[in-house]
């Protein structure tokens, strides 16, 4: 019983080990998250204001996504969720190349895919988007199946 003890609180040490030292490396989630939340601060006050206009950007101020074949459609959520995605699509870019950073990105590229799908909603067909977004993304899954190692 007593190795049996011993052995679970040696096994509670290193999970715990391990999540602190994920927790200290993954900062980045965090700044990522932060700066989607500046991204749609920002974007909602310039269109507030007016900014976005003034640069030559007739969007849209419902506060609805556009999903039509428009371009003077083009609305203020579809705007955060493209710079959300852009934003995402860095974040995968980072751990590709920061080695301390890598961990499976399939989940952070798709995420990415999804939200510039959307935010390109307004301008683009869905008729066309979600289906290159699937190819895209079945690829990427066939990919890794192919080149994992054993």
């Amino acid at each position: 019983m007593d190795e049996e003890k011993k052995l679970d609180e040696k096994n509670e040490k290193e999970v715990q080990k391990h999540d602190e030292k994920i927790e200290e490396r993954d900062t980045l989630s965090s700044v990522v998250w932060g700066l989607i939340l500046v991204w749609t601060g920002l974007v909602f006050l310039a269109s507030n204001q007016g900014w976005l206009e003034q640069i030559g950007l007739d969007i849209n101020k419902n506060w609805a996504f556009w999903t039509g074949f428009d371009w003077q459609n083009f609305g203020v959520w579809n705007l955060v969720a493209l710079g959300a995605g852009a934003i995402v699509l860095v974040e995968a870019l980072v751990r590709l190349v920061v080695p301390s950073l890598r961990r499976q990105l399939i989940s952070t590229l798709i995420g990415a895919a999804i939200l510039i799908g959307i935010g390109l909603g307004g301008w683009l067909s869905w008729t066309y988007i979600w289906p290159v977004i699937l190819i895209a993304i079945g690829i990427s899954v066939l990919i890794k199946g192919l080149t994992r190692t054993k």
